[in-house]
């Protein structure tokens, strides 16, 4: 019952390295990206190639449309069965990716949030179509401060959804979440399935990341990024998709609808956000103890060593 999380911010190099691992080690790769669920993104999500996708098993990419986002309670119950059926096989399970709540979600389990009525989902509906995030950070900064400090801006998702929770139970998302966490950490394990858990988190300096991260977008930008997004305008799709509000798209699309006078600024714009969704990633995993922080590249050997000790062992992350 092995299963390896690969995780680490945004350009970290994840996909290489399970990609990697799973070949050196006969395993099969599940992801928890959010943005690699979806068929019609590929270009900015900086999906696995399909000579990538070929070479090892991927599991949980392209499979759904833009147009049915899938949430992290929704990843959990479709990821389970996955893994459960590989780990039947005796096959190793790399679990990769960047979104750390999907992962939460998968590992521990989601805290109780009741659907949103459908009054007050019209109400959100209306209110995000006419006055767009603002009046949501707005809310959210007054009735769940945690939330505020804890979402990113450009998480639209996540920010209207503690704010529906707030409307539909006159409490804080947070004090869900903290009961949950709270819960979880009386199991002292680092996981509610009977898996042996390792985790390897990849990561790099600040100055070195911008590069990296500079020259993908300089690379998803050469490849059609723009393109990409008029094809799917063009297609009927309308740019309001949950996956479209992205890093990336959602900058590409400013520059289609003319917000941005070069294609220098769209690019900027795209970098500045790609390094903050890293901070934020990095402030997420760094409250994750359970883990090995590894350079991607200095450290690789190092990461290889480990991972093989592990997947000969018996003992995981306790």
């Amino acid at each position: 019952m092995k299963v390896v999380v690969v995780s680490g911010p945004t350009a970290s190099g994840k996909t290489d390295l399970a990609v990697e691992l799973a070949l050196r080690f006969g395993g099969e790769v599940v992801n928890f990206d959010s943005l690699l669920f979806y068929r019609e993104i590929n270009i900015g999500t900086a999906k696995p190639s399909l000579e990538e996708q070929r070479s090892v098993p991927h599991h949980l990419i392209n499979v759904r449309s833009i147009t049915e986002p899938m949430n992290a309670a929704e990843f959990s119950r479709t990821a389970l069965p996955v893994i459960e059926e590989i780990l039947s096989r005796r096959v190793p399970v790399f679990l990769v990716g960047g979104s750390g709540f999907y992962l939460q979600a998968l590992l521990k389990g989601m805290y109780d949030s009741p659907t949103t009525p459908e009054d007050l989902s019209r109400r959100s509906d209306e209110l995000y179509r006419s006055s767009g995030i603002t009046p949501f950070l707005q809310l959210l900064r007054e009735h769940d401060l945690i939330s505020y400090q804890r979402y990113h801006e450009n998480d639209h998702y996540r920010i209207r959804r503690a704010v529906e929770h707030w409307w539909t139970t006159g409490h804080p998302l947070s004090a869900a979440r903290e009961k949950m966490d709270q819960n979880n950490k009386e199991l002292q394990r680092p996981t509610i399935h009977d898996w042996d858990l390792l985790h390897v988190h990849l990561d790099v300096p600040k100055e070195e990341h911008r590069l990296i991260i500079e020259q993908r977008t300089d690379r998803m930008l050469e490849k059609g990024l723009i393109m990409e997004v008029k094809e799917l305008l063009a297609s009927g799709f309308t740019g309001q998709e949950k996956p479209l509000q992205s890093i990336g798209y959602k900058e590409a699309l400013e520059y289609i609808n003319g917000q941005y006078d070069t294609l220098a600024g769209c690019r900027e714009r795209i970098n500045i956000s790609t390094r903050q969704l890293a901070k934020s990633q990095r402030t997420w995993f760094n409250r994750n103890q359970l883990k090995n922080t590894f350079h991607p590249l200095e450290a690789r050997a190092e990461l290889f060593l480990q991972v093989e000790k592990f997947l000969s062992g018996t003992k995981g992350q306790e």
